[in-house]
């Protein structure tokens, strides 16, 4: 099988759009912690567990992983400013964010469309990431509004 250079690799997937949220937990230090993720999913109804990817060399992740429970922010359309500052290296990625905690105690963002609230269930290893379940505990859509679309490598809308 031929090998598959990456900068292709991400140039083909960049075609397919996906949606945008924010992973977030209070870690064992009590810090609040957080990153942006294109890679959430639906994975079943019985029992109910969403899904995502964590890249390994995430500095963000081992406080999240560690915390045992996490909180899934879903962007809205006017969020690309918080996707931004969760994508970043920043070390205080709540600065100027409002949020409150949720019944795990994880952030959940002020003004997302929705959010859904987490225990860790398990960890599969996947490459240069981990794929992560969660065993929702609790959910809320927060307002009605468009979703925040990631496609070719930029920001969108959905109309």
């Amino acid at each position: 099988m031929p090998e598959i250079d990456a900068a292709h690799y991400r140039q083909v997937l960049g075609h397919f759009p996906t949606g945008v949220t924010v992973i977030t937990a209070v870690g064992s230090d009590g810090r609040p912690s957080g990153f942006a993720v294109g890679s959430f999913f639906s994975v079943s109804l019985e029992p109910p567990l969403v899904g995502f990817c964590a890249g390994k060399s995430s500095t963000s992740w081992p406080a999240i992983r560690s915390a045992g429970a996490f909180c899934v922010n879903i962007l809205a359309e006017d969020q690309e400013a918080v996707c931004r500052q969760f994508s970043s290296k920043v070390d205080d990625k709540f600065v100027n964010l409002g949020w409150q905690g949720a019944s795990s105690g994880s952030p959940r963002l002020a003004d997302v469309l929705a959010w859904i609230d987490c225990d860790l269930e398990s960890i599969h290893d996947a490459g240069d990431h981990e794929i992560c379940i969660g065993r929702v505990r609790e959910l809320a859509v927060a307002r009605e509004n468009g979703p925040l679309l990631f496609y070719r490598g930029g920001y969108g809308q959905f109309h």
